[in-house]
């Protein structure tokens, strides 16, 4: 069987990326509409791009009102800024939601209708992007997907096609450095969650095998560190790799059941997306180990946990434990420990349970679950 594998048309990596990019970014246009958060201008990001566009002759436009959950009022409000000043290209610089919501705005500047038009629909027309990620986590700055709130419906929506794949991905791990130990721990099991989904999904194909284990080994190695020591430019720069490829990997083979099931918890609940991908991760691998039991053998082994003599069964269990034992070690809340009411989230399982079904990630799961198992594992993150 025929697979096509995409990937951003340039990747600018390592230290000083943001400079070297200068040139490429020229390339794309003469007005840029920058998005981004307020806390990228205070701690001094949004600066290096700024200056660097400047060095090139570019002009731009901030629109820094990104908040952690983008939603469709937020990309209402950059398309009217985009039109008005008259910009030919986009830039983001954050995490997810900035590039998420900088794809979003450039769907929309291209293609007519509301964004809540296109849920379940290709968009097409591009618009030229460029992702600077400033956290190794969603890997946003690699993929044809953006997830924005309809406010409306109260549902997080998953936006896709390949147009959204940026034009150029700046990964600059000297960006990160800045990131708190929580968002770090966050956004870095994020990652963990893509490469590992990409490995396991009905979908997987051989390409993106290879940047999804590449990726597995990459994070297990370096995020407990970059936790402890977020000064590790080395570890730091690893994760930035790490997130890039599972980003690649999983642009190309799929998320699974985690990230089904986690959208519903940040629509209702306004939890992190790393935090929620985090607290359902080892129940929902619990449950999809039998139907990809050799591939989360495989893992093991990259991974350094398997020990002569185990079965395939054995080695992937020993995969959850570990996978568990790492969310504690870098202090992973749990949903109470985050301040979620046990009444308010079990009264929504249902609600839940067909949306994330509905987003369609739960099917690309080997071992298909129904809406029994995703109600049963929304329930067992409280016992």
């Amino acid at each position: 069987m025929a697979n096509k594998f995409l990937v951003p048309n340039n990747i600018v990596s390592g230290k000083g990326a943001i400079e070297e990019a200068g040139n490429y970014i020229k390339e794309l246009g003469s007005k840029a509409l920058i998005v981004t958060d307020k806390i990228m201008i205070e701690i001094g990001n949004v600066s290096k791009v700024t200056d660097v566009l400047e060095k090139v002759g570019v002009e731009y436009k901030v629109y820094n009102d990104v908040n952690s959950e983008p939603t469709d009022v937020i990309v209402e409000k950059g398309i009217e800024l985009y039109k008005n000043n008259k910009c030919d290209f986009l830039i983001a610089i954050g995490g997810g939601s900035p590039i998420d919501a900088m794809k979003a705005i450039g769907a929309m500047v291209a293609n007519p209708g509301h964004i809540t038009d296109y849920m379940g629909k290709v968009i097409n027309n591009p618009t030229p992007l460029v992702a600077i990620p400033t956290t190794a986590g969603t890997g946003s700055e690699a993929t044809q997907v953006t997830i924005i709130s309809d406010t409306k419906n109260n549902v997080k929506m998953l936006l896709m096609g390949p147009t959204l794949i940026p034009k150029l991905s700046v990964v600059d791990a000297e960006l990160t450095m800045t990131a708190p130990s929580n968002v770090t721990a966050a956004t870095g099991i994020d990652a963990l969650t893509h490469a590992v989904e990409a490995y396991t999904s009905r979908k997987a194909q051989p390409l993106s095998d290879t940047f999804a284990l590449s990726a597995i080994k990459r994070i297990f190695g370096n995020l407990r560190q970059v936790c402890k020591n977020g000064k590790d430019f080395e570890a730091r720069n690893q994760m930035s790799l790490g997130a890039l490829e599972a980003g690649i990997a999983f642009n190309n083979s799929s998320v699974t059941i985690i990230h089904g099931m986690s959208r519903p918890i940040g629509a209702l609940f306004h939890v992190p997306h790393g935090i929620s991908n985090a607290v359902l991760i080892g129940e929902c691998l619990e449950f999809a180990i039998e139907g990809a039991t050799e591939r989360f053998a495989d893992i093991a082994k990259v991974i350094g946990i398997y020990k002569d003599g185990m079965s395939d069964m054995e080695a992937a269990k020993e995969l959850v434990a570990e996978i568990k034992k790492l969310c504690k070690d870098i202090e992973i809340p749990t949903l109470e420990e985050y301040g979620i009411d046990e009444d308010e989230f079990l009264t929504n399982i249902d609600k839940m349970a067909n949306d994330a079904l509905a987003s369609g990630s739960p099917a690309n799961t080997i071992r298909q679950p129904e809406k029994e198992d995703v109600m049963d594992i929304y329930k067992k993150l409280w016992s």
